[in-house]
């Protein structure tokens, strides 16, 4: 057992610089200084005073909406707290995070009850894959033990000898809901049922708990195996400001046994002197904070504007078909970066994925290419915490239709870590799976769902086409990648080869960007401007050739590899000439990517627009049947006839 060094005072005065801040936290909401809300953790100062104790340096927490005795037990940072919570650029995160958001010093903390399990996993992971003897800290609730999440972290930390240690602070109520009604079972048997030892302390002997703690992340160390530790405890203050339903006489008797107010009434004198220093030390930091300024929006953080580009002539000239150049890149960018590593399921060899883009890379590379569980939320999770760590995940999600299971951890994970922590963090994540229909699979692995994820900000969505080499797309997104980006790679495309013969009277031209726009251009003066992407490009070509042929009317194809945000001018332009515009998509149409372009065109470019219209699937579920799937999909029938529709007005 960890014996505790030095004075056990130091343990109480800095349980008791937690509280004294997060008093006068609620001292400064209810003057109106504060944003939001004030989540507390009066009553369990010790559960991070022990914690904060037993680490090293390179050692991580990842904390929830009551972090704040957390962080000041691990950095001692009243000042830089203070500020954040008043919205201050003097705050540890600009003010941008507040109460729930923060990160400095392998501090982090979010909002999101269970999401953070899988984040703090794949930062431990990355730990674990730097050879480092680090380790990480996550803090939960008993509310957290209601997310299925939870579970997929356990068993993926289990399987993988994750050195991660869950502090689990049972404080008897999930907000206002006692644990009798959201609770079944044994706390600690959830964690043993995925082979993890568990530890159990409470903070109402706090000697007890320091060394307890102490030895809990000893082992996480030593053994570089996850650990569960369930403190029991209690929160003396409502879950936020003032809104508490529990019963006064119970919270009371939690009073008068409260570790803080014992010692005190043992030490009235000393108390009061470090309490002194304490209050001056906070109304110092207050004013300030009160000085200084407000944090403002921020104009450098990477705002995209469309701008112009230059186009030039190109010749395709890979051979070989669209999963073996995907291979390729991987293998080709693994060798040259040992940061990137690749996780999904049944990626390894001999299976190699589902459309075998990832065959052998497991053989040769046998420590950066794993197998996950069915688990999508946790596999983006891992993700999330890799990349915040220094590596570069690729997530592979075997069907498209599925990310819906992980739209958390874009939403409200990956989505938002680089601005609420003030761009103090990057999170350099690739998530790539296949979308689209025609192969028969039916309902639920069928779906263009793209659009949900289109809009979120600080994520890139791309889609990659047989117009531009996937090769050199994964080739620049690895090289440049500084932001989460999800990469949209349609079914049909993996077994084909890039388009080398293009249209008679056509050239084929990509952009300047960074990611290529393609352009099917005409030498002749084009009639109608017809944008599409991903897997629809044959199906524009061939109702392109039959609408010259049989109608003579001539269109210039536009084809974007980045779907947002979205450079409006390459659409533009060619709309500017045309003053026709037809969008073709394969998902539902409302609310969608083609409407996006349409209104840009007509906001930013007012007047060029004469005629437009969109095409994309009905709105019900795809059918598996072949022939019917066949029929709803938009194919070249549905072009030609909606473009004759458009162009007789």
């Amino acid at each position: 057992m960890v014996k505790i060094a030095g004075n056990i005072d130091k343990f109480y005065e800095r349980a008791l610089l937690i509280r004294l801040v997060e008093q006068k936290l609620l001292a400064l909401f209810s003057e109106g200084k504060l944003f939001g809300t004030v989540h507390t953790c009066i009553g369990q100062e010790f559960t991070g005073v022990a914690v904060a104790d037993a680490l090293e340096d390179g050692d991580f927490i990842f904390s929830n909406h009551r972090c704040h005795g957390h962080y000041i037990a691990r950095t001692d940072d009243v000042e830089g707290l203070i500020a954040e919570i008043m919205g201050k650029k003097t705050g540890i995160c600009g003010g941008k995070g507040g109460s729930q958001h923060i990160c400095a010093n392998r501090v982090f903390s979010n909002g999101v009850q269970g999401g953070i399990m899988p984040v703090s996993a794949g930062m431990a992971f990355a730990e674990n894959l730097k050879q480092t003897d680090n380790i990480g800290i996550v803090f939960i609730g008993d509310g957290t033990l209601g997310e299925g999440l939870t579970y997929e972290t356990l068993n993926i930390i289990s399987l993988w000898n994750i050195p991660l240690l869950i502090v689990q602070e049972n404080n008897y109520f999930a907000q206002s809901t006692p644990q009798e009604q959201n609770l079944a079972g044994d706390i600690c048997s959830r964690a043993r049922a995925f082979g993890i030892e568990t530890a159990y302390s409470n903070t109402w002997q706090p000697e007890e708990l320091i060394t307890d703690i102490a030895d809990s992340v000893q082992k996480v160390r030593e053994n570089q195996r996850p650990l569960f530790h369930r403190v029991d405890t209690y929160r003396l203050m409502a879950h936020s400001k003032g809104d508490d339903p529990r019963d006064p006489k119970i919270i009371n008797e939690y009073w008068n046994k409260d570790p803080l107010c014992v010692y005190t009434s043992k030490n009235k004198q000393k108390v009061e002197d470090v309490e002194k220093q304490f209050n001056a030390r906070i109304n110092l930091a207050v004013e300030c904070a009160e000085r200084a300024d407000y944090t403002t929006e921020d104009d450098s953080f990477d705002s995209f504007i469309s701008k112009k580009c230059e186009w030039q002539i190109t010749e395709q000239k890979n051979n070989e078909r669209v999963a073996v150049i995907l291979y390729e890149a991987f293998k080709r960018n693994m060798a040259e970066n040992e940061k990137i590593f690749l996780i999904g399921e049944d990626i390894e060899g001999p299976y190699g994925g589902a459309f075998k883009v990832t065959k052998d890379l497991s053989d040769l590379y046998p420590k950066r290419v794993r197998n996950t569980p069915i688990s999508e939320a946790a596999i983006v999770g891992l993700g999330n915490g890799l990349a915040l760590n220094g590596m570069i995940p690729v997530c592979e999600i075997m069907f498209g239709d599925f990310l819906t299971l992980a739209f958390d951890q874009f939403l409200n994970h990956a989505s938002k870590f680089r601005y609420m922590y003030n761009k103090q963090v990057t999170l350099p994540l690739i998530v790539r799976t296949p979308m689209g229909g025609r192969r028969g699979y039916g309902p639920t692995h069928s779906q263009s769902i793209e659009k949900h994820f289109l809009g979120m900000p600080d994520i890139s969505i791309f889609a990659i086409n047989e117009l531009y080499c996937p090769g050199k797309f994964y080739d620049t997104l690895f090289r440049n990648i500084k932001q989460p980006s999800l990469v949209i790679e349609n079914k049909l495309l993996y077994g084909k080869k890039l388009l080398k013969e293009i249209l008679y009277g056509y050239i084929l031209e990509h952009s300047d960007e960074l990611y290529p726009t393609a352009r099917l251009c005409p030498r002749a003066d084009h009639d109608l401007t017809i944008v599409c992407y991903g897997g629809m490009v044959p199906y524009v070509i061939n109702a392109v050739n039959e609408l010259f042929e049989k109608h003579d009317i001539i269109c210039e194809i536009i084809v974007p590899q980045q779907l947002y945000p979205f450079n409006i001018w390459p659409v533009a332009e060619s709309v500017s000439k045309s003053g026709r515009l037809f969008i073709v998509e394969e998902g539902i149409n409302f609310a969608s990517l083609s409407s996006e372009i349409i209104s840009e065109i007509m906001e930013v470019y007012p007047g060029i627009l004469k005629q437009t219209r969109r095409l994309a699937s009905p709105n019900h579920p795809i059918p598996s049947c072949g022939p019917l799937e066949q029929s709803i999909l938009p194919n070249e029938k549905h072009i030609v006839s909606s473009v004759l529709e458009l162009i007789s007005g």
